[in-house]
């Protein structure tokens, strides 16, 4: 009883030089909420690339700047203090790519008239090669989380890379054929969002992710 006594005392004293470390409360998955945000994002976009919808593409900014930017690098942070490293890196990144979307385009116009030639165009194009590469390699790592999240990634990746093609050689047909992609990527991220919700809310695998 007099150990237990003095165990008590050590750790609730204020003067201790390595005080225990507090243990963070459980939180709530953020993964289906950065998905949720990454595919309507990029389901409205996608719209606009797939020329369904020819005018209007602003709509997308605010989408870009609150849901698929804030919403996703929230989800990030959480990801984080859940100690996930990939889905930490993931929705902080593609959030990061949506607020860095909203300013561009926003500021586009700006940009463009200082540039002269084809340059802003090329650009565009280093620009989403970039994000298409990393994109490669978080599909490398996803090889180990599930295939619903794999089809994610490996439709984005190629979504990236045919939306640099359309930029860099100023190509309607590449642009609405990475439009498709985007579309077809935005509906695997729905997916993989609703299944991680609905097998939530029901208590069992009522829709098959195929973990791996």
């Amino acid at each position: 009883m007099a150990q237990h006594t003095q165990t008590r005392t050590e750790h609730t004293d204020p003067t201790q030089t390595h005080p225990r470390p507090v243990a963070v409360a459980s939180i709530a998955d953020p993964g289906p909420l950065g998905l949720a945000a990454f595919a309507l994002t990029t389901f409205v976009l996608s719209v606009f690339n797939a020329k369904l919808i020819v005018t209007g593409d602003t709509v997308v900014l605010g989408l870009a700047l609150a849901y698929g930017g804030l919403a996703q690098l929230l989800a990030g942070m959480w990801e984080f203090v859940k100690g996930n490293t990939f889905g930490a890196v993931a929705f902080t990144s593609y959030g990061a790519f949506w607020l860095s979307f909203w300013w561009l385009i926003d500021h586009a116009e700006t940009y463009a008239s200082g540039t002269s030639g084809r340059d802003f165009d090329h650009g565009i194009g280093v620009y989403l090669l970039a994000w298409g590469i990393f994109t490669t390699y978080m599909f490398i790592a996803s090889m180990r989380t599930s295939g619903a999240v794999m089809a994610v990634f490996l439709f984005l990746a190629l979504t990236f890379y045919a939306l640099s093609v359309g930029a860099w050689i100023t190509s309607d047909g590449w642009t609405k054929f990475g439009g498709w992609l985007g579309l077809v990527t935005a509906v695997l991220a729905w997916y993989a969002s609703f299944a991680a919700v609905t097998n939530f809310t029901f208590k069992r695998n009522a829709l098959p992710t195929w973990p791996r």
